[in-house]
């Protein structure tokens, strides 16, 4: 994996990601750093991840959380610290943690769980860990039916980096 490990708001995203490695979580890279990890010249503010939704996993996630100082982000100054059952739902819970912010997603587009999104990851060395990426062409898929301006934004960039990757493999991702 190539990424710097503190990204312009001085968060470490890299010591999030081998935190939840080391906490044991089942969890899938998304978002803008998966784009990074497979060279979408993209930048990236924090650690998006989809996480499995059993109730063994969702203790390590939660233990893991407590360790990292995890509070809710919100607009206004109150700090609201998760529960275990906060992720029990289908719903996004957004961090700021002590190492940086964290995207917890229950769900992304389409309302695909981490069950329907393991078989459209790629296994990344990260630290002498494996970690599962959602793979670019998925990325590329999702992006294309966001409504959000920003994913709308990073789709052309996201297409060329899956393009010049199936150039370079000499296959058809896509």
């Amino acid at each position: 994996m190539h990424t710097n490990s503190k990204n312009s708001t001085g968060a470490d995203l890299s010591s999030i990601l081998e935190g939840l490695i080391k906490a044991d979580v089942k969890f899938i890279l998304v978002g803008g750093l998966a784009a990074v990890v497979q060279g979408a010249p993209v930048t990236t503010m924090d650690v998006d991840i989809v996480h499995k939704r059993s109730s063994e996993n969702i203790a390590k996630l939660f233990a893991f959380l407590q360790s990292i100082a995890a509070f809710y982000r919100r607009p206004d100054d109150k700090v609201i610290k998760p529960k275990e059952e906060d992720f029990l739902g289908m719903g996004h819970a957004l961090f700021t943690t002590r190492l940086g912010p964290l995207d917890v997603l229950a769900v992304i587009e389409e309302g695909k769980t981490y069950e329907d999104l393991i078989n459209h990851t790629v296994e990344i060395e990260f630290r002498g860990n494996t970690i599962r990426v959602l793979d670019l062409k998925m990325l590329v898929e999702l992006k294309r039916t966001s409504k959000d301006p920003k994913d709308k934004q990073r789709l052309p960039v996201l297409e060329e980096t899956l393009r010049q990757l199936e150039e370079e493999l000499g296959i058809d991702l896509g």
